[in-house]
């Protein structure tokens, strides 16, 4: 964590490169950098807090505030009116976190330990609760494609309450996992270790506001940076929206999964990666769907079929991997290898 806070120094300059009219994509470049490590330190203040909570709190803290700041990067470019490259990151962060992120954690992992397991318990909830998450994302698309509505008035209508039951599905894999069905997970991670808390509650509060606003902020700049840079860069607005807002948003926390893994702690690598996948999918998405009605932006969860058909394959090839409970060095080869497809095609979209 500590090699990050060598980037903050990004965020200053990220914010005068702006005041002073810099080139568009100088200023993207270094407000993306900017974000990385402000990123890692509102996780890092986020588990801070939950270790003055109790468990249970602590756990619901954690787990709905895995991904804020993606969720700030989001809504400010839902604000902004950019709904294609918010509903891009979305599928982005998705395929990352279940190809890219998990792939590079079985990978490292793989590499150290000839085979390394995990609860079966773990990866039979996560691919259910997966599958429920593409569920509600191929419906919208199939209303959108089989009923007549180009002005996207019912789409739209229809995603709000959708919206509502992803987010009741979210809290119920919440009771299941950190209330009614916690002690089986709780055998997963292992036996409790009490560390004293690294910062005071007060602390990691201000810490945890600072970083936040912070990233609002720095995400700003980004945005009103994209549309320009996107055309220097000679890519396309889905294309940064599907691969690199991601993999900014989600550096700090991708690193933890392959750190862990390395560390063969593969139940916890899991969690990191399938867990922020579900929550994007539970409740990142649908949160975003309802403040599209807060910013006037006419956010659906009516997805492209390119993009629906992606998210499918991946927990296809995820669900096919973690089942048996087990891993090695190949799988985790080979789920890069799908995410390098994927990025070849949605480069050529």
């Amino acid at each position: 964590m500590k090699f990050l806070y060598g980037l903050l120094v990004f965020v200053p300059i990220a914010i005068v490169a702006r005041i002073a009219g810099a080139p568009p994509i100088a200023v993207f470049i270094v407000s993306a950098l900017a974000i990385i490590p402000l990123s890692g330190i509102l996780g890092a203040a986020t588990e801070a807090v939950a270790e003055h909570t109790s468990p249970a709190v602590g756990g619901v803290l954690s787990a709905t505030m895995g991904n804020l700041a993606e969720l700030i990067i989001a809504a400010v470019a839902l604000r902004a009116g950019l709904i294609d490259l918010v509903k891009a990151s979305i599928t982005g962060s998705i395929l990352s976190n279940l190809l890219l992120v998990l792939g590079a954690a079985l990978l490292a992992g793989g590499l150290k330990f000839k085979v390394q397991k995990f609860s079966r318990h773990l990866a039979g909830s996560s691919s259910t609760v997966l599958l429920i998450a593409v569920f509600g994302l191929v419906v919208p698309a199939l209303f959108q494609g089989l009923h007549p509505d180009p002005q996207r008035v019912a789409t739209v209508r229809m995603s709000h309450y959708v919206a509502g039951l992803l987010i009741a599905g979210y809290a119920a894999w919440l009771i299941f996992s950190l209330g009614t069905h916690s002690s089986g997970f709780a055998a997963d991670r292992g036996p409790p270790v009490t560390v004293a808390p690294k910062w005071s509650s007060n602390k990691a509060v201000v810490i945890l506001l600072l970083a936040a606003g912070s990233i609002g902020l720095v995400a700003e700049v980004l945005v009103s940076a994209t549309e320009e840079a996107v055309k220097v860069l000679g890519l396309s607005e889905f294309f940064v929206g599907l691969i690199l807002i991601p993999i900014i948003g989600n550096a700090a926390e991708n690193s933890s999964a392959i750190i862990m893994a390395m560390r063969n702690r593969m139940d916890l690598a899991l969690n990191i990666a399938i867990g922020s996948s579900i929550q994007v999918a539970l409740l990142i998405a649908p949160l975003l769907v309802l403040l599209g009605m807060v910013f006037h932006q006419p956010m659906d969860l009516a997805f492209t079929t390119m993009e629906v058909a992606s998210i499918a394959l991946a927990v296809l090839v995820t669900s096919s991997v973690i089942r048996d409970a087990e891993t090695n060095w190949l799988e985790g080869a080979l789920l890069l290898l799908a995410y390098a497809v994927l990025g070849v095609a949605f480069f050529f979209f």
